[in-house]
């Protein structure tokens, strides 16, 4: 597909180069992207999403060596993880160096930074010659794109191009991984699952809590949600909404004998990863058939399925507040 897009990836870059904002598209979702060292290109990114400022950003580099050029390495671990999973969905949050800014890391001292594996991406990043910042292409809170026209009908004409890849291959956004010292901590799982990351550097701790004052993309209490009310399928929930337009979500398929409105399957064989793949467009497709609520199953605790969930369960929080 690159050489297909090949201009539309030059003229991408032109514009990133002159401070605007260029949608595209990675293996977790498409991200919105500006230039990673200039403090006003950035400041774009979270007016067009309406995201707050004290959230940090990540910074998409295409290659190894440039790791360097934006934060310290504090341990061989970090080498450790990105030989066996860079390029992919893992972003290694690590101590900045003083040319990152300031509104890249909310004000931390701390940088968050993944290459990702998708070729469109990765020449878009060469072609521009800087970090691009880059959260998902969305207005802040609302469904993750992991198409081309998820990024239209969100922002549409607020931004300068979108690079359009086709679907996203995982569909979920990375793993995150705290370092410091010796010390790895999760903060957000994804596309990487915690069990895989163990085997390459043993211990890795969980993040304790949510965080109001997040050191990571996703740390906040609520997120990824539809327009839809969302909640967890259970029978509890089937039996309150009954009369109404149901959408429901299921993994590998409906053993509720319940006759919902709509109704979608991600994966018939069980596959946590086609899961993940198909569940953001799921809610995209389901987010426009006016329903009245969508119900999804629980994903199994183990491998992908923690990232799943913890999708959902922060979609979920938003419309059980109150």
């Amino acid at each position: 597909m690159i050489e297909q897009i090949r201009d539309q990836i030059s003229k991408a870059a032109e514009i990133i180069r002159r401070g605007g904002l260029v949608a595209f598209p990675t293996e977790t979702v498409y991200g919105l992207g500006a230039d990673g060292l200039n403090p006003v290109a950035v400041a774009k990114v979270f007016e067009v999403k309406n995201r707050p400022t004290f959230n940090p950003l990540i910074l998409h580099i295409e290659n190894k060596d440039r790791l360097n050029t934006v934060c310290e390495i504090p341990t061989d671990k970090v080498y450790d993880l990105i030989n066996e999973f860079w390029p992919g969905p893992l972003t290694l949050v690590l101590p900045k160096k003083s040319n990152v800014p300031a509104i890249v890391t909310g004000g931390l001292e701390t940088v968050a930074i993944r290459m990702p594996d998708n070729s469109i991406a990765l020449e878009l990043i060469r072609q521009s010659d800087t970090p691009i910042a880059a959260p998902s292409a969305n207005l802040f809170g609302q469904l993750s794109p992991t198409r081309a026209v998820h990024v239209q009908k969100q922002l549409g004409e607020k931004i300068d191009m979108i690079l359009d890849g086709g679907k996203c291959s995982i569909g979920i956004e990375s793993t995150i991984l705290l370092i410091e010292n010796e010390e790895v901590t999760v903060l957000r799982h994804g596309g990487i699952p915690v069990e895989s990351l163990r085997e390459v550097i043993g211990e890795i701790k969980l993040f304790p809590k949510k965080s109001d004052r997040p050191n990571a993309p996703g740390q906040l209490p609520f997120h990824y949600s539809p327009q839809t009310p969302i909640l967890m399928l259970t029978l509890e929930n089937i039996e309150k909404h009954k009369n109404q337009k149901i959408g429901a979500i299921f993994f590998k398929g409906n053993y509720s004998k319940f006759n919902f409105a709509r109704e979608i399957i991600l994966s018939r064989n069980g596959s946590l990863s086609e899961a993940a793949a198909n569940l953001f467009s799921t809610l995209h497709k389901l987010d426009d058939m006016q329903l009245d609520c969508i119900l999804v199953e629980p994903f199994p605790p183990e491998g992908l399925g923690v990232a799943l969930m913890d999708r959902i369960q922060k979609a979920v929080a938003k419309f059980e507040v109150g």
